[in-house]
């Protein structure tokens, strides 16, 4: 019903659909006439991620979220626009079993963890008390309703998987690939761009920035667009000499991913898009946001304007239906939705979808560690999964939070084999990160009395 009215609203189907995509093992466009072949490579039998799995008499008896934060002691921890975060927060989801089987999740901190754990004490919990957790795929996609639904929903989902996973003694994302053949082994880029101030030195900072990811063994880096550009007058003009000394920097052959920012479609169009694609950029991320009411027709434009540069977005959806057009359009190549607010079993029906579509499956995951653990997973475990966000920015809540977290090398991360998403909590987490309320950002005094926004300008 869903998918059928989304065809009709944008006036197209899988079969007429002519709009370029990206192939897997080279770094060009191709049409969609080729999308049937690519879908016949691997079928997916299953309608959804839990089928065929033994049921077993494993029921919910509680549900708990514990906000946490780290918070730093220095003047920030990133910087972007006007804006300076000073602290980090996660939401810690734990899920508990009359089996005595926890699983932990986490959804979205960006939606407040108080907020999250109110709306789950007050609504998920008395829901889903002693209901069995082999219901997963449709105890849990109760969401879109509000944005701290999202997030609520979606924790629980992830940790619910956690308890199968270690219920069957598999790691989930072998639960989620099904009959299909996965690696253990996930590519991770390295994503920042938080750092360089154009008040301060700007280019260099940016440029070692790159190098000292392309030194720890990343193949892939994605960066934001530095401080306040309306601030320190930086324009279009100054900027791409910046791009094309970066490119010099790091080599031909260093991945190189750019983040969104309100340009207009006339300097998107003529200025930057040329200059991406004659620097082999590998994606452009967002350019103009999913609220726009022709954000379609201008992804679309963008999109034919960079012959070889990806177009990547929908970190913030939360369902497979609103990333469908653009996917089946070829207006996006690259699918960002973050597990932290579709949960594990909508973000392997949005892999299973990009997969018939030709795209690539590579979530949001500017985070910590719990959701990291979740999008690793479902990277593995769906056929269209390609990389993984890393935040390299400093958190504490990234990896100090587990016992024995995953290590990342040469830009790979290798899942363990073990059950579940395979890792355990460290002790006392809410004694080392008590949780401070509030957001997570301030003003940049550097620019305080030029009325400058917090984040893009």
């Amino acid at each position: 019903m869903a998918a059928g009215l989304t065809y009709g609203l944008y006036g197209t189907s899988f079969a007429e659909s002519k709009r370029p995509f990206q192939n897997e093992n080279a770094h060009f466009k191709r049409n969609n006439s080729d999308i049937l072949q690519n879908a016949q490579d691997f079928v997916e039998s299953r309608s959804n991620p839990a089928e065929g799995l033994e049921r077993e008499n494993i029921l919910i008896t509680d549900i708990k979220v514990t906000p946490l934060s780290y918070v730093h002691k220095g003047d920030y921890l990133w910087r972007v626009g006007g804006l300076l975060v000073w602290k980090a927060d996660a939401a810690l989801v734990q899920i508990f079993t009359n089996k005595g089987i926890v699983g932990i999740g986490e959804g979205s901190p960006y939606r407040g963890p108080d907020t999250l754990k109110e709306y789950t004490d007050k609504y998920i919990t008395p829901l889903l008390k002693g209901a069995n957790v082999f219901d997963v795929d449709f105890l849990t996609n109760n969401q879109g309703h509000n944005s701290i639904a999202e997030g609520a929903w979606a924790g629980v989902n992830n940790a619910i998987w956690d308890i199968i996973g270690k219920a069957k003694g598999q790691p989930v994302y072998k639960l989620l690939s099904g009959e299909r053949i996965s690696s253990n082994k996930v590519h991770m880029y390295a994503s920042g761009g938080v750092e360089h101030a154009w008040y301060e030195n700007g280019e260099e900072a940016l440029i070692a920035e790159a190098l000292r990811y392309k030194n720890a063994g990343f193949d892939t880096f994605k960066f934001r667009q530095g401080t306040s550009w309306k601030f320190s007058n930086m324009t279009m003009d100054k900027y791409i000499p910046v791009l094309q000394n970066l490119r010099k920097a790091v080599g031909p052959d260093f991945k190189l991913c750019i983040e969104k920012f309100p340009w207009d479609m006339d300097t998107i169009l003529h200025q930057l898009c040329p200059v991406l694609e004659e620097l082999k950029f590998y994606w452009y991320e967002e350019p103009v946001s999913p609220d726009d009411p022709n954000s379609m027709e201008k992804h679309l434009a963008i999109n034919e304007a960079m012959p070889s540069v990806m177009v990547s977005g929908g970190e913030s959806w939360w369902n497979r239906y609103q990333a469908f057009p653009f996917s089946i359009s070829g207006a996006m190549d690259l699918f960002q939705t973050d597990p932290n607010l579709t949960g594990i079993t909508e973000g392997w029906h949005i892999g299973q979808m990009l997969y018939k579509h030709g795209r690539k499956y590579c979530p949001h995951n500017w985070v910590g560690g719990l959701t990291t653990i979740a999008s690793i997973h479902l990277v593995a475990g769906v056929p269209s999964g390609h990389m993984c966000e890393t935040n390299m920015t400093f958190n504490p809540l990234k990896w100090e939070i587990f016992k024995d977290p995953y290590p990342i090398e040469n830009g790979y991360l290798t899942i363990p084999d073990k059950p579940g998403f395979g890792v355990e909590l460290a002790d006392d987490l809410e004694k080392k990160f008590p949780f401070q309320p509030g957001f997570y950002g301030k003003p940049n005094p550097i620019m305080e009395g030029s009325d400058i926004p917090l984040w893009w300008s």
